[in-house]
């Protein structure tokens, strides 16, 4: 018995329209494709008809400044010591009990001034002593001319012998000559009697006292030092330069210490106080060592300076700044325009149809911000001050003129005002 007596029937029907179902369906999957090729080309295009312009990048903006020739100052650096131009010991030349100090410590005191009183009465005594000891010889010495007087005439009269006039001429001289020697020994006593007054040999300032009152002082070893006295009107500076530098302020056109009689610029030294100022007044190199320290490579330099209002204290270090070189004709350009790299140094150039070129330069000493160029650049050629670390070789570039910068800076500082 057959449950379904149809079903055969079906599965043949549905043998024979399968193929056909799948055409169409592959049919539909085409015409959708192609639907949304053209949707996406028609989009593509829109997009293309309907977006705005692009326009070109602006040119980079850099600053730039022409190059010019200048003279140029080429200083050396050190580091100074500063000594008095007279630094006097007063001593004790006699010895004694220190009596008295007759000046204030660290005041300005003069040449010839009393500064200590020693005990004089054991030196007066010996003057009173030499001074008695001279009236003796002064007296035997009338005494004995008187003799040589009374003499002389009875040896001519025949009533006195040669041997009586020689004995009176020996006589008579040899007082003479205790005389000088008794007025020799006065001398000695009254000046060593005048070391009791210890007074300054320069004039000058004086330090504290190194003995006090009633101390016993003398000419021994460790007790005749009483005071210091500096005179400090002008004061030497003491440093020392390296062969080098010696050696280009020789080749070059300055004249370090020698007085002869050149074209050559004087060096004129200037320092620089505890305070990082200035000092307002210039010396001169007067002394360079003739001879290298081979221990250190250097030479000794001594500089002179005045110092008439005490500012300058001995003893003090101090910056020393010295002219060593005077650049004629010299390129110099601003520290910032320069790169350097593991190649060297180079500097942007803007040429005349404002493309930057990259121009590697040899460079020389350094002077306030500012570096000479060696080799490189030319008079008149423009470089880049500002802006440079957007540039590359051959890019064209819009100049902006250092000075128009500045310019336009201070008018608005002054339109502040």
């Amino acid at each position: 018995m057959k449950i379904f007596p149809n079903l055969g029937k079906l599965s043949v029907i549905s043998a024979a329209w399968l193929p056909k179902i799948k055409g169409h369906l592959v049919q539909h999957k085409k015409l959708w494709i192609v639907i949304a090729a053209i949707l996406v080309i028609g989009s593509v295009v829109i997009y293309f008809l309907t977006r705005p312009k692009l326009r070109p990048m602006p040119l980079p903006n850099v600053e730039v400044t022409a190059v010019d020739t200048t003279t140029v100052n080429i200083y050396g650096e050190y580091v100074g010591r500063i000594r008095a131009q007279q630094f006097v010991e007063v001593h004790a030349r006699v010895e004694g009990y220190l009596e008295r100090m007759l000046f204030k410590e660290g005041a300005y005191i003069q040449k010839g001034q009393t500064l200590f009183i020693i005990d004089p009465r054991v030196y007066e005594a010996h003057v009173n002593r030499a001074k008695a000891q001279l009236n003796k010889a002064k007296a035997q010495a009338e005494k004995a001319n008187r003799d040589l007087k009374r003499i002389r005439p009875l040896y001519e009269q025949d009533a006195a012998s040669q041997l009586d006039l020689d004995n009176a001429i020996a006589a008579a001289e040899s007082a003479n000559a205790e005389v000088t020697v008794a007025q020799a020994d006065l001398t000695q006593a009254e000046l060593i009697l005048s070391y009791t007054k210890v007074v300054s040999p320069i004039s000058g300032y004086i330090s504290e006292r190194v003995a006090d009152i009633g101390t016993l002082v003398g000419p021994g070893a460790g007790k005749s030092l009483l005071a210091t006295v500096v005179k400090s009107d002008t004061v030497r500076i003491d440093f020392s330069m390296t062969a080098l530098d010696y050696l280009k302020s020789k080749d070059r056109n300055v004249s370090l210490g020698d007085a002869d009689g050149s074209d050559k610029q004087v060096s004129h030294v200037t320092i620089t106080l505890s305070d990082d100022s200035e000092y307002p007044y210039k010396g001169l190199v007067d002394f360079a060592d003739p001879q290298v320290d081979p221990k250190t490579g250097t030479f000794s330099v001594r500089a002179e300076m005045p110092n008439p209002d005490h500012q300058l204290l001995p003893g003090e270090f101090t910056k020393v700044k010295v002219l060593l070189d005077l650049r004629k004709n010299a390129i110099e350009v601003p520290s910032k325009a320069v790169v350097i790299e593991k190649g060297g140094a180079f500097i942007f150039v803007v040429r005349q149809d404002s493309v930057a070129e990259k121009r590697f330069v040899e460079l020389g000493p350094e002077t306030d911000n500012k570096v000479i160029v060696e080799r490189g650049l030319r008079h008149g050629e423009r470089i880049v001050t500002e802006g440079y670390h957007k540039l590359k070789h051959g890019m064209k570039v819009n100049p902006v003129a250092a000075s128009n910068k500045e310019t336009d800076g201070e008018t608005n500082q002054d339109s502040d005002l």
